[in-house]
């Protein structure tokens, strides 16, 4: 039988789920630097004054429409207005079944993690890599910029790096520069799985 969270872990549930939304200081911020009167903007946006003093107020969150509307009229850019929430929200969860997939002829790719444009040089993504019997990967063969790492869940791979070939066995971690020309062949009697990360992002690109 789960035992009753007590108050604290409550307490912690409530604050992990609770995203407050407070784009109202910037909004104001910028319309009153444009010089422009909440009439202004609530006519241009097709919406009331009203909703718009109180928006601004942080009184209500807008519907995404809405706050779309006044982005354009105000010519915000999202990143702007979401900062905050990006950084109060460090931690990435993709939920099983949720991650997007992706298919190089017959290689599948499944994500794991998902690019975030907002880190720059350290962006990567990982995914679940596919190969069937008898089957190589195939972007690879002309090398990109960045680093990739490899782990082995099932099969058995063959890497061919330049005119170079490695064997890598189920357990088996490879990393490497992604440079040079690279291929992963499937040479197992089963199909081969392993978790690829890869910075820069090459396929799931946001």
């Amino acid at each position: 039988m789960a035992q009753p969270q007590n108050e604290n872990e409550v307490d912690n549930d409530k604050k992990i789920k609770r995203v407050p939304y407070h784009f109202g200081e910037k909004l104001r911020a910028v319309r009153e630097r444009k010089g422009y009167t909440l009439k202004t903007v609530a006519e241009r946006a097709g919406v009331s004054e009203s909703l718009v003093s109180q928006i601004e107020r942080n009184r209500v969150s807008p519907a995404i429409d809405t706050l779309l509307a006044l982005a354009t009229v105000l010519d915000i850019n999202l990143e702007f207005l979401f900062e905050e929430y990006r950084r109060e929200r460090p931690v990435q969860i993709i939920r099983k079944e949720e991650g997007k997939k992706i298919s190089e002829e017959d290689i599948s790719f499944e994500e794991l993690c998902r690019p975030e444009s907002s880190d720059g040089n350290h962006s990567f993504e990982a995914f679940i890599l596919r190969v069937p019997i008898a089957s190589h990967t195939h972007k690879g063969s002309y090398g990109h910029l960045g680093r990739e790492f490899g782990f082995i869940l099932h099969g058995t791979a063959e890497l061919h790096y330049e005119n170079l070939i490695y064997e890598l066995n189920e357990g088996d971690s490879v990393s490497f520069p992604a440079g040079a020309p690279h291929i992963i062949y499937n040479i197992g009697q089963v199909p081969l799985e392993a978790i690829w990360v890869v910075t820069p992002p090459q396929r799931f690109v946001q």
